[in-house]
């Protein structure tokens, strides 16, 4: 991860990645079966955001 990034955002995204790789990240609307990187990567930094982590907003 970049410096942009804080501890929390690493373990959040990487625990994401996990569980795209076993089959089981959900997508939080739908609840569909996440099967992007991309998508769990976001996801990822999404719930490190409302965990208070160290984590730039996002860009729109």
């Amino acid at each position: 991860m970049s410096t942009h990034y804080g501890k929390k955002a690493s373990e959040k995204v990487g625990k994401a990645l996990h569980e795209l790789k076993k089959g089981e990240l959900k997508s939080g609307t739908s609840g569909k079966t996440v099967k992007s990187r991309k998508q769990a990567i976001a996801i990822g930094l999404s719930e490190a955001r409302k965990a208070g982590g160290k984590v730039p907003p996002t860009k729109h």
